[in-house]
């Protein structure tokens, strides 16, 4: 089968976006609101990559849509005032797009906050597809989204690859049947991401121009 790389699926926070403090700050007050004094930042930064239900469900299962809605109001409200770029992602990100990549976003987020995300940042030009939380019944990393994203793009998972910060990306990919590359600019930190065993690491965004280069030319070579 042909493995030529044609389709490039992202995840969202801490990938495309730097929502790093946006998310702590959200979980902090939260968690200060419901659990007063018990958290703290290296507490909260493993809850960073799975859905608000699994996180809030491990903290107090009773609670959990109380949690989300208080989760939801703080980050919301304050999103666009702590929300970030990285460095090169817009010019990598546009640089794939006019090369004729298809490009996707595949997040645990609701859309609205994924849309308000992708809006600050401008690159929602550049996304045919974005699957959210909304639109699948279970996150990464289960395949059912990146199958989504895929099967919207017409793409097979063989000529992809998953980009991300977290396990679920790479495990994600992994479950899927794509390669898979790692950000090391994940607030996990990259030999968590390593330990995942991707097929890439990434030291800065535009490092996937260079690979997506080198996988045509070996499939290339192949024929």
């Amino acid at each position: 089968m042909n493995s030529n790389i044609t389709t490039l699926l992202f995840d969202l926070d801490g990938t495309l976006i730097n929502t790093n403090e946006l998310i702590i700050a959200s979980f902090t007050e939260t968690l200060n609101h419901f659990c007063p004094g018990k958290y703290n930042r290296e507490d909260i930064i493993p809850f960073i990559g799975p859905t608000l239900v699994d996180t809030f469900s491990s903290i107090d299962p009773k609670r959990v849509d109380e949690m989300i809605a208080y989760y939801r109001e703080h980050n919301w409200r304050n999103h666009d005032l702590l929300v970030t770029q990285f460095d090169g992602v817009f010019e990598t990100v546009q640089t794939l797009k006019q090369s004729g990549y298809k490009l996707a976003v595949v997040t645990t987020k609701k859309r609205d906050v994924v849309e308000k995300g992708l809006r600050l940042s401008k690159l929602d030009q550049f996304f045919e597809v974005v699957v959210t939380l909304d639109e699948v019944e279970k996150a990464k990393p289960d395949p059912e989204p990146l199958v989504k994203a895929l099967h919207q793009l017409g793409s097979v998972p063989e000529e992809a690859i998953m980009i991300g910060d977290s396990y679920h990306d790479i495990m994600g990919g992994k479950n899927t049947g794509t390669k898979t590359a790692g950000v090391s600019w994940s607030i996990k930190g990259r030999e968590l991401l390593e330990s995942y065993h991707p097929d890439y690491m990434l030291e800065q965004m535009a490092d996937l121009l260079n690979i997506v280069e080198v996988e045509k030319l070996t499939e290339a070579r192949k024929k």
